[in-house]
């Protein structure tokens, strides 16, 4: 079964909020140079993939979440976050 946690991160219509990071601007200019490289439309969009990458694996690093631990196991082999995320959509 899928926790509620994971299901309300699958609907794509969650309320969203602005935050301001100040970063590096060498570290801005490698992701606005690695986001095409990756397949993402600009830096923001690789920077929230980065950020979620490492909440997912701090979730299940620290969830007792079987699905978390999952999750985590299939983004350690590799297999892109929308594999997964069509996967989770299947089975709810």
């Amino acid at each position: 079964m899928i926790s509620d946690t994971i299901k309300k991160r699958l609907n794509k219509d969650r309320p969203m909020i602005s935050i301001t990071v100040r970063m590096p601007e060498d570290v801005v200019e490698s992701m606005k140079a690695l986001a095409p490289l990756r397949g993402f439309s600009g830096y923001q969009a690789l920077l929230k993939s980065y950020v979620g990458e490492g909440l997912r694996r701090d979730e299940a690093q620290f969830s007792s979440s079987r699905e978390a631990r999952f999750i985590a196991a299939l983004k350690k082999l590799g297999v892109p976050d929308s594999v997964i995320e069509e996967a989770e959509r299947d089975v709810v």
